[in-house]
């Protein structure tokens, strides 16, 4: 390959760089950028949150979603998703040390999760 092959390649690399960035600058100008994008509400505030990810499995994992002043226990899995709990009341505020789930004397969990695993143990596989 000779200079005038390279300067040809970065050449076209620079136009074809310039077609992605103009672009992207009509879809943010056209309006349709606001669509793609996660932005927040009118309030400037979000209104849907992801507060805990926990797996239970390699296939399922149980994720605790909040939107508004409500809670969403959903079960994700391969082959399909769950809604365990819904319309939860979610807590002002809590330290991180209060997030995870207390044991009551008999070494059994209490809360949403020891819900959680009592609904998973009463289901036929």
């Amino acid at each position: 390959m000779d200079l005038g092959e390279y300067f040809r390649f970065f050449l076209t690399l620079g136009f074809v760089l310039l077609l992605i960035g103009g672009l992207a600058a009509l879809v943010r100008r056209s309006g349709f950028g606001d669509r793609l994008a996660a932005t927040p509400g009118a309030s400037g505030e979000r209104r849907l949150a992801l507060i805990e990810v926990r797996p239970i499995d390699a296939k399922r994992k149980l994720v605790l979603l909040r939107r508004d002043d409500r809670e969403h226990l959903v079960l994700l899995g391969a082959t399909g998703d769950l809604l365990i709990e819904r319309g939860i009341e979610a807590p002002p505020s809590r330290p991180a040390e209060a997030a995870a789930p207390a044991a009551d004397s008999s070494g059994t969990t209490s809360g949403t999760m020891g819900r959680l695993i009592g609904k998973l143990r009463r289901q036929p596989s």
